[in-house]
């Protein structure tokens, strides 16, 4: 059995494109979920060896494990500080010269 499930675009780079595909995949006559990069280039199109196979009877499990990821915890964390820090005070024996070393 082949079947594919879904396409994500990876990215492109220097020509090449990039794409994950999720598909149902028969391997030693046993079928699994295959999740595997797709390249497509000018020198070479189809399936690279990144990638990994979900054995048909773990899939529970893994669908378990991936329903359980809070969608919350992807989200990126930025840091938005809205303080203005005020300039700190030095005590410099240059101080009243201008950039011309006039006073």
């Amino acid at each position: 059995m082949e079947k594919d499930i879904g396409k994500i675009q990876k990215g492109e780079y220097q020509g090449t494109v990039t794409e994950i595909v999720i598909g149902l995949r028969e391997y030693n006559e046993k079928t699994g979920i295959d999740i595997r990069e797709f390249t497509q280039s000018e020198s070479y199109t189809g399936p690279t060896k990144k990638g990994l196979r979900i054995p048909a009877e773990k899939f529970e499990e893994f669908k378990s494990m991936i329903n359980s990821i809070d969608p919350k915890d992807l989200q990126t964390q930025t840091q938005t500080s809205t303080q203005t820090k005020e300039p700190e005070a030095t005590d410099n024996d240059d101080a009243g010269i201008d950039s011309e070393g006039l006073m």
